[in-house]
C-alpha cells in the first residue's frame, strides 16, 4: 500500500472530503493501491462547526496523527492542504520538506509571491520534490494551448482573493510566462483583470461570483476558439498527482507557479487600490 498523509488547517473541508474518494476511484480504474492512511488537522474543529479530526479520520479510515512530523514519518507521500488558508503553507512546508518525500501543495500555493519563493527555496534546500496547481490547469479544453497571442478567461467563486487563482492558473497555462503589468477594474460585481506582457501580448480575466469557467483564445498563428470548461479536471489532477508520487516528472514547468503567484498578488493589490496598474 502506498500511504498518503494529509496535513490541513482543519480536516473537514471540501478538498479533504473529496480527495480520498477520487483517489479510491483512481485506484479502481488503474489497479493501484494509494491510500489516505493518516491525517493531521491543526485546528480540531472548524470554527463554522463540522467534524473533529478524530471524526473525520473515522469516516475516511485514516489514522489520526498528533503532529505534522508524525504524518511525515508514517506516509510515503504528503498533501499539504488548507486550500482556504494559504498563509499556513510556508509553516507546514518548513516541517514537511526536511523529510524529502514527494509533496503536493494545494491551491492557493501561497498568500503572496514572497512566501511562494520561500517555499521554492525550501524545496531546493532539502531536495524535496513538490508541485502545486489549481485543478483548472488540468482542464482538457486547454491541454494543447500554450504561448497564445491573447486570451480571455472567465470564472468565479465566493471570494475573489481565494478563487481568482483558478483563472490566473488557466491564463498562465495558456499565455506562458512574461507578464509585466496587471490592472484590476471592478464594475458592479464583475472584476476584469488585464495582464500585459513584455512582448506586447495581453490577456484578460473576468471574475464574478457565479461566472462559469471558459476560455477564448487567439493563437499565435491567428486562429480563434472559445470553449466552456466542462471536463473532469479534478479527476485529471488526481491522476497527475499519483503519477508524480511514483516518480514521473511534474506535467508543467513549475516556474509557472511563481508566475501565477505574481499575477494573483498584483491583481489583488490593484483591486484594493481602485484599479491602479501594478508592475510585476
Amino acid at each position: 500500500m502506498k500511504k498518503i498523509g494529509f496535513i490541513d488547517y482543519y480536516l473537514d473541508e471540501w478538498h479533504a472530503n473529496n480527495y480520498p474518494v477520487w483517489i479510491d476511484e483512481y485506484n479502481r480504474k488503474h489497479g493501484t493501491d494509494f491510500k489516505v492512511a493518516c491525517a493531521y488537522g491543526e485546528t480540531d474543529v472548524p470554527s463554522r462547526g463540522g467534524l473533529s479530526s478524530s471524526e473525520w479520520c473515522a469516516r475516511f479510515g485514516a489514522e489520526e496523527c498528533r503532529s505534522i512530523e508524525e504524518v511525515c514519518e508514517k506516509s510515503d507521500f504528503i498533501l499539504i492542504l488548507a486550500p482556504s488558508d494559504p498563509e499556513k503553507h510556508l509553516g507546514y512546508a518548513e516541517k514537511v520538506f526536511p523529510y524529502k518525500k514527494p509533496v503536493y501543495v494545494d491551491k492557493t500555493f501561497a498568500p503572496d509571491y514572497r512566501s511562494a519563493a520561500e517555499i521554492f527555496a525550501l524545496g531546493e534546500k532539502y531536495g524535496t520534490p513538490f508541485f502545486s496547481t489549481s485543478s483548472l490547469r488540468c482542464a482538457e479544453e486547454i491541454a494543447d494551448t500554450e504561448n497564445a497571442f491573447s486570451a480571455t478567461v472567465t470564472g468565479g467563486g465566493s471570494d475573489f482573493d481565494e478563487y481568482v487563482v483558478h483563472i490566473v492558473e488557466m491564463t498562465v497555462k495558456i499565455m506562458g510566462m512574461g507578464a509585466v503589468r496587471v490592472q484590476s477594474i471592478k464594475k458592479g460585481e464583475v472584476v476584469t483583470v488585464n495582464v500585459f506582457y513584455g512582448d506586447g501580448r495581453s490577456s484578460e480575466m473576468v471574475y464574478s461570483v457565479c461566472e462559469p469557467y471558459s476560455v477564448t483564445v487567439k493563437t499565435r498563428d491567428g486562429k480563434h476558439f472559445f470553449k466552456k470548461i466542462e471536463s473532469d479536471y479534478f479527476a485529471i489532477l488526481i491522476a497527475r498527482m499519483m503519477d508524480f508520487f511514483v516518480g514521473k516528472p511534474v506535467f508543467f514547468d513549475t516556474r509557472q507557479t511563481l508566475e501565477v503567484m505574481k499575477i494573483r498578488e498584483a491583481a489583488i493589490e490593484s483591486l484594493k487600490n481602485n484599479g491602479s496598474v501594478v508592475k510585476i
